[in-house]
């Protein structure tokens, strides 16, 4: 090949690379790449954007998890056994029949003489040391023993408990501790990051990722505890980040760090976790702390109806619902009737946020006081409505509704005077001067002079600890207690506690 040759080539090389870049950068120009434009998406992919922002990368939880690790907090509790004086005998109901020892000798012995102890979580909702945790965390507990993230420990006092939502309030001495801010669990989204944090399986502090996989879940677990006359709030956010024992009262938290519920329960055939757990709104949960610390009990509104019973055999639900909730039957001088509600009429959005289940709507009621006003939007006729209500209280009125557990035993209560106790062989405890109509006469043969020295399975030895015990113990509470002068521990169950008046 010639020099000729090779110069030939070599031009028409360079020419064909100059046309070819010139051709590409004016392509390029006008070539816009798919993902680019929303609007030349395909269908499939509806609903993916938002706005102009496309699909994230990958989620980072650690800030996330600093935040909350130092907030959430190791509860520790312990139950004593039974604590009685070596003259004083556990008298069992068929003693008459069969003798004192009859039961001890044939099941070998009384089983209650040995501490229990279990843990849980807790959450700090302020810096001067209240803490939330679940009810079933410290029912019941003699002592409860705090461990922060640092392993600095304190002594926590209970303040007060609601078994209707399974949440209670402790406190420990001090200021500065680090606490979660509240979220706002109505904007929590299924499909959406979640961190739940606690102390599960006695472990160190423990952080888990998981999405909500469902709102307004209803297990039926806390009427359990509060019993069946008992007003229970269920509408869980149910998740799939691994919860164990010892997560209960710990927090579930969204990406930037807000407490958005406290953890309470898993479904697991098992008893350990096995893909679903479930949380307590944090809109519930701040409304029932924010009443136990301020009232000592729960200030709960109610609209005032019954929703209609489903008559479709074809559906597990046994409540007509599924595009809104449908009144069954409005209550006499309720917030609903005196707002004009109606049978038969469809409440689709309370506040204008949508309600399409029982559960949504009661767990979106629990989240107000009575005397609050709140919008009903309903259906009657195929015709909208909307009206404004004032929520009341069971009692029918808005007035603050002070704990009154005491007055519904009807008895005259006073602490027992020391050199009386130490006469009587006993530590303490509370001495029932008289009797009146109440849950005590209603249901047991206790008689004035009777001294109250265990409740619920916790020592008493003022009239507050009583008081305290039965707040702690759902539904039905077992006292046990002397009679001067006889020998014996006598046993008597008071039930329905938890019963509206």
């Amino acid at each position: 090949m010639n020099i000729k040759q090779i110069l030939t080539t070599v031009v028409i090389s360079a020419v064909t690379a100059v046309t070819s870049v010139f051709v590409y950068s004016k392509y390029q120009q006008n070539y816009q790449p798919l993902s680019s434009s929303q609007s030349q998406l395909p269908v499939n992919y509806a609903g993916l954007l938002s706005g102009d922002k496309l699909p994230g990368g990958p989620v980072d939880f650690e800030q996330a998890a600093a935040i909350s690790i130092p907030a959430v907090v190791h509860i520790k509790t312990k139950t004593n056994p039974t604590q009685t004086n070596n003259q004083l005998k556990r008298r069992s109901p068929f003693s008459d029949l069969f003798g004192d020892d009859f039961f001890d000798d044939f099941f070998g012995g009384p089983q209650n003489n040995r501490v229990q102890e279990a843990s849980g979580s807790g959450v700090f909702i302020a810096n001067n040391g209240y803490i939330v945790t679940n009810n079933h965390v410290i029912e019941g507990a003699d002592e409860i023993n705090v461990t922060l993230s640092n392993k600095k420990q304190y002594k926590a006092k209970l303040i007060a408990t609601d078994a209707n939502t399974d949440l209670a309030v402790i406190k420990i001495e001090g200021s500065g501790f680090p606490y979660l801010l509240y979220g706002n669990s109505d904007e929590v989204k299924v499909g959406q990051w979640v961190l739940a944090v606690g102390y599960p399986l006695t472990l160190e502090t423990t952080v888990t990722a998981g999405i909500v996989s469902a709102k307004y879940r209803f297990l039926g677990i806390n009427q359990r505890k509060a019993g069946p006359k008992g007003n229970v709030v269920e509408s869980f956010i149910q998740t799939d980040a691994a919860v164990n024992q010892g997560n209960s009262g710990g927090a579930l938290i969204n990406t930037a760090g807000q407490l958005i519920g406290i953890n309470a329960a898993i479904a697991s055939p098992t008893g350990t976790y096995a893909g679903y757990s479930y949380a307590i709104p944090v809109n519930i949960v701040k409304k029932v702390v924010d009443d136990l610390i301020q009232f000592g009990t729960v200030q709960r509104a109610f609209l005032g109806i019954r929703p209609q019973a489903n008559g479709d055999e074809q559906t597990d639900s046994q409540i007509k619902e599924g595009d809104g909730v449908v009144i069954g039957e409005v209550l006499d001088k309720s917030a609903a009737e005196i707002a004009g509600l109606k049978k038969g009429d469809k409440i689709i959005k309370l506040d204008n946020k949508t309600v399409t289940t029982w559960t949504e709507l009661t767990g979106t009621v629990a989240s107000y006081r009575p005397g609050q006003k709140i919008t009903v939007t309903y259906i009657r006729n195929n015709k909208e409505n909307t009206v404004t209500l004032t929520l009341k209280n069971s009692a029918g009125t808005t007035e603050i509704v002070k704990n009154s557990v005491l007055d519904k035993l009807g008895a005259d209560l006073e602490t027992l005077d020391a050199k009386k106790a130490k006469e009587y062989g006993i530590e303490g405890g509370v001495l029932v001067k008289t009797l009146s109509d109440g849950l005590i006469s209603d249901q047991t043969p206790m008689k004035k002079g009777f001294i109250i020295i265990r409740a619920g399975g916790k020592t008493i030895q003022s009239v507050d600890d009583l008081k305290k015990a039965i707040e702690t113990a759902g539904n039905t509470i077992l006292i046990e207690g002397v009679y001067p002068g006889y020998e014996g521990v006598y046993q008597y169950a008071i039930n329905d506690l938890r019963s509206e008046p």
